[in-house]
Parts: C-alpha cells; sequence; structure tokens
C-alpha cells in the first residue's frame, strides 16, 4: 500500500516497451566512513533509514521503489569479488531537483551545515536553470538544482523540456 496514492508510480511497461526495463530499484556506494555518512544524512539532513546494519550499510529510500545504500567499502569490495578495490567515488553526481532557487540556496545551506563541502556554489546554470553542488562527507556529489524544464507526469515518467 502507498502512503499517498498520489505517487504510486505506473508500471514501466506502460511507457516502455522493451523487454528489459530501464530500471533501478538500488544506488549502492562503495563508502569509506560510514560513520560519517549516518552523521551527515541522519544527524545533519534528518534522514531516516530503511534499514541501518552497524559497520555495514545503511539503507535509504529516496523514491518511489528507490534506495540508496551507502555501504562500507571494505565490505562492498568483499561482496563484489574480494579483489575489486573502490577507494574513491569519481565521475557521478546525484542529483536533487526542488521547486525554486530559493530552494537550492536552502538545499545547499542545510548540506553545508551538516557537514558537507561545497565544491559549487549556487549560480545560474547553462540548462537554463539554477544549481550547485555539494560533497559529502565521503565523496559523494549532490548537485541540488531548480531546473524549470524538468517534470513528472502522473504515471512518474520525466520530462526534460
Amino acid at each position: 500500500m502507498w502512503i499517498d496514492d498520489a505517487v504510486r508510480p505506473v508500471p514501466v511497461e506502460q511507457w516502455h516497451p522493451d523487454p528489459v526495463e530501464p530500471r533501478v530499484h538500488f544506488v549502492t556506494l562503495a563508502t569509506e566512513d560510514l560513520d560519517a555518512a549516518r552523521t551527515f544524512y541522519c544527524n545533519g539532513l534528518g534522514w531516516v533509514p530503511l534499514l541501518d546494519v552497524p559497520d555495514e550499510i545503511i539503507f535509504f529510500q529516496i523514491g518511489p521503489g528507490l534506495v540508496l545504500g551507502l555501504f562500507d567499502r571494505v565490505k562492498f569490495d568483499r561482496d563484489i569479488d574480494g579483489r575489486t578495490v573502490t577507494d574513491q567515488i569519481s565521475g557521478i553526481t546525484l542529483s536533487h531537483n526542488v521547486d525554486s532557487p530559493v530552494a537550492v540556496d536552502e538545499v545547499v545551506t542545510a548540506m553545508l551545515a551538516a557537514g558537507g563541502v561545497q565544491l559549487k556554489a549556487p549560480q545560474l546554470a547553462d540548462f537554463g536553470g539554477y544549481h550547485g553542488h555539494v560533497r559529502d562527507p565521503n565523496g559523494v556529489i549532490w548537485e541540488i538544482a531548480h531546473n524549470p524544464a524538468w517534470r513528472v507526469d502522473d504515471t512518474g515518467r520525466v520530462f526534460l523540456g
């Protein structure tokens, strides 16, 4: 049962005909310091874990059917194959879209107060919106953005223009 039926996603097959659905259920990131992640997301931002396994992983529900996992790096590497070393997060941003430039400023301010590091002060963006970038204590880069062309319809389908 959905808490809010207005956000219930329509099955992706209704808007994507291919047999392998373009769907992600978990985004899991190797995290060097799980306690720092817990402090930033739980204490600093007020996020409530879906599941918190001390010294291993924290899961947060970040959207309908979507979970962010922050996994202790050593255990993450062992889980993959025992030989892989994931000592840094590189070439990825997680984007958080908000309703206005003022909201961008507010979220960036909250992330900085929680211990994040500002990489790019909120400013007008080339895509016609407004955004800034903040790095969490483990190197995860968040883009906080207001994009006036960003829209999600009642089925959950995203429109970018």
